[in-house]
């Protein structure tokens, strides 16, 4: 040691580290790397060999029950002092090159661009932890039958999931389901009925609608019933950063003023407006028109029957104090919060109850997307209608209870309207899925008209548009046929096998690769079907050809002409191969297609027994007078069938309901 510490900084300091290496003999040549410098005079080097045979020689003592690692020790030694510097690598660049090797094995993702909500642009989706997706979406609200515009954004949820599969990635996908709100309550009092079997009455329902439509189900469905104790802490949390307080009543509410920024990430909302259309005379309600970078829609201001005791006219509800005469027993909660403090270095728990009530509908998805995918997401997907308030709201709970950025990319699909109006339960022109599409034939042509769609835009529902649906569906089940028989019958010397040229490869491979661009570029659909049906129209051709010669007066003697089997595999690949983003090469499961809609949508009672008017019917007979409303004829004949087929008959009255009868 006192030979080491005559020696200046510089060799001191490779002395120690030889004298740390000797202990680890896969170390040793990087030892005598250093120590081989040309920086370090002759008489030097010679001393510092010398001290390294001492160091060496006394270590083998402590190392002779290691005689296999001291002889590779010694070997590597030799190994460094005959190898010039210039030669040598460094340990970095040798384990770069180790871990670059290692992860060549794994191809990366292929990139995805989508237009995000937040910056207004279509921009790369760059994952926090690649190849993993955090994909979370907002579920129904499970008091009614979901209708067919909500799931256009489901099988926007489902076609954006498929891609990112296609494309590379895994998906950790989380959906939540509102089970209890002021329009549950309402519900269950009317069909008293108690709020678990309300929901899931319904929440069954949309399950058996899904798998209907081939959606690709989420790894959890979260009940906000289930996680009211993480709503609870959330509040908290928010309470603790100045955000969030409580009013003389009982009830919680997050502080809008206090939130730079609120009402501008999704959409571009000016404060007076948000001022004056949530002022006291539209009763904290409202509709303001947004900016027109967000296409100047109107957006719903949030109105909450419980704004007697908020600070500001803005403040959205988080907790809802229990009021007896709305509130029911089954749908109350008094959560108590466990504060963690620090306290002379120790911890203190205490506990904190936020009072009985029931939780805000913002709350739900803040408090699940941080407890199932932590405080920061890589995807979060909606309708359009959803942006404000709900998604804002979410922003400003996520970011401010967790003091984070909550969501890096935001979805949002467009509208399915009727005539010229959005689809809603509010206005009386929606259409559930199974009456809307009674047949399995019907179901599928849904999802190929919605997963074929630029989801963005708005979709019109109508009969004209399903019936096109229908015939794509035909047209693409019909060419798997054809082509599934022809590769069955071939004979085993038939050119099925051959590696020959082949015209209709090349189409497929070139509208492979568009298809793939296509979907990477904001999910274009409509290009990625277009790129479909150009690999259909080739093997159509290519049976045309056959059929042509097979016909022709001149060619009756000469063998039947092969067919490209070669080809033809490939389309059939192919197809399938798209179908993995398209999912429409299915069949409806049996038991959904038999679901009874007594089950969902009426009783016994309902039925014809005592002359009595069917709830089926009855509904009907609404979207019918709705669809006439809006001039869309064409729907309001179809219902009117569909009414007939159910053995009642519709007449109108001039200036009146409509009279029905049973036929």
């Amino acid at each position: 040691m006192y030979i080491i510490l005559s020696f200046g900084v510089k060799c001191r300091t490779e002395l120690l580290a030889l004298l740390f290496c000797c202990y680890s003999p896969s170390m040793i040549a990087l030892s005598v790397n250093a120590i081989n410098r040309p920086r370090i005079p002759t008489m030097m080097r010679f001393i510092i060999s010398a001290s390294r045979m001492i160091i060496l020689l006394l270590t083998a003592s402590t190392l002779c029950f290691h005689s296999s690692s001291l002889m590779m020790a010694v070997d590597a030694f030799h190994l460094a002092s005959s190898t010039s510097s210039s030669s040598r690598k460094s340990f970095s660049t040798a384990a770069a090159e180790t871990t670059s090797s290692s992860s060549a094995h794994q191809p990366s993702p292929k990139p995805l661009h989508l237009y995000n909500s937040l910056t207004r642009t279509k921009t790369p989706l760059i994952p926090i932890a690649s190849p993993q997706i955090s994909m979370y979406t907002c579920g129904p609200t499970v008091y009614d039958s979901a209708h067919v515009g909500n799931f256009r954004a489901f099988l926007t949820y489902d076609v954006l999931k498929r891609t990112l599969l296609y494309l590379g990635y895994t998906v950790d996908h989380i959906c939540n389901l509102t089970d209890v709100d002021d329009k549950i309550i309402k519900k269950c009092n009317v069909e008293q009925m108690s709020l678990l079997a309300l929901t899931n009455k319904y929440t069954n329902a949309f399950f058996h609608d899904l798998e209907a439509l081939n959606i690709l189900k989420a790894r959890a469905y979260p009940r906000a019933t289930e996680h009211i104790d993480e709503m609870a802490k959330l509040i908290i949390d928010l309470e603790r950063n100045g955000l969030a307080y409580q009013s003389e009543e009982g009830s919680w509410y997050f502080n809008v003023a206090k939130k730079e920024g609120y009402g501008t990430k999704l959409v571009q909302l000016n404060p007076d407006q948000l001022l004056k259309g949530a002022s006291s005379t539209t009763g904290g309600g409202g509709t303001v028109r947004a900016s027109a970078a967000d296409g100047g829609m109107m957006v719903n201001l949030d109105a909450d029957e419980y704004d007697a005791e908020k600070e500001g006219v803005r403040d959205f509800c988080l907790w809802k104090a229990y009021k007896p005469e709305f509130d029911r027993d089954d749908a109350i909660w008094d959560p108590i919060v466990e504060v963690v403090t620090t306290l002379d270095d120790e911890k203190v728990v205490q506990t904190r109850h936020i009072g009985k009530g029931r939780p805000g509908w913002h709350l739900e998805c803040s408090a699940m997307a941080r407890k199932y995918l932590g405080p920061t997401i890589d995807l979060h997907a909606g309708g359009i209608d959803l942006k404000f308030p709900h998604h804002e709201n979410e922003i400003a709970q996520s970011e401010g209870a967790n003091c984070a950025p909550f969501c890096n990319c935001w979805v949002h699909n467009g509208f399915v309207n009727i005539g010229d109006e959005k689809m809603s339960k509010s206005k009386g022109n929606f259409l559930t899925l199974r009456r809307a599409c009674p047949t399995d034939e019907d179901i599928r042509a849904y999802r190929y008209l919605v997963v074929s769609s630029q989801y963005r835009n708005p979709l019109s529902f109508t009969e004209a548009a399903l019936g096109a649906a229908k015939g794509a569906l035909k047209r693409l089940d019909r060419i798997q046929v054809m082509i599934g028989d022809a590769l069955k019958s071939s004979s085993p010397s038939s050119n099925y096998n051959s590696s020959s040229s082949s015209d209709i490869v090349v189409t497929v491979e070139k509208e492979l690769a568009d298809f793939e661009i296509a979907i990477a570029d904001d999910l274009s659909m409509p290009r990625a079907s277009a790129c479909l049906f150009s690999i259909v129209k080739a093997a159509e051709k290519e049976f045309k050809r056959v059929a042509k010669r097979n016909t022709e007066e001149d060619n009756l003697d000469e063998e039947e002409p092969p067919l490209d089997l070669v080809g033809l595999a490939r389309v059939q690949e192919a197809l399938n191969q798209m179908d993995q983003v398209f999912g429409i090469y299915y069949e409806v499961p049996q038991e959904v297609k038999e679901g009874d809609d007594s089950a969902i949508g009426g009783t016994d009672d309902d039925d014809v027994n005592g002359g009595a008017i069917p709830e089926i019917v009855m509904d009907l007979v609404i979207q019918r007078t709705a669809a006439k409303d809006a001039k869309d004829w064409a729907l309001a004949d179809s219902l009117r069938t569909k009414i007939t087929e159910l053995g009642f008959a519709v007449k109108d009255v001039k200036g009146g309901d409509p009279i029905v009868s049973k036929v």
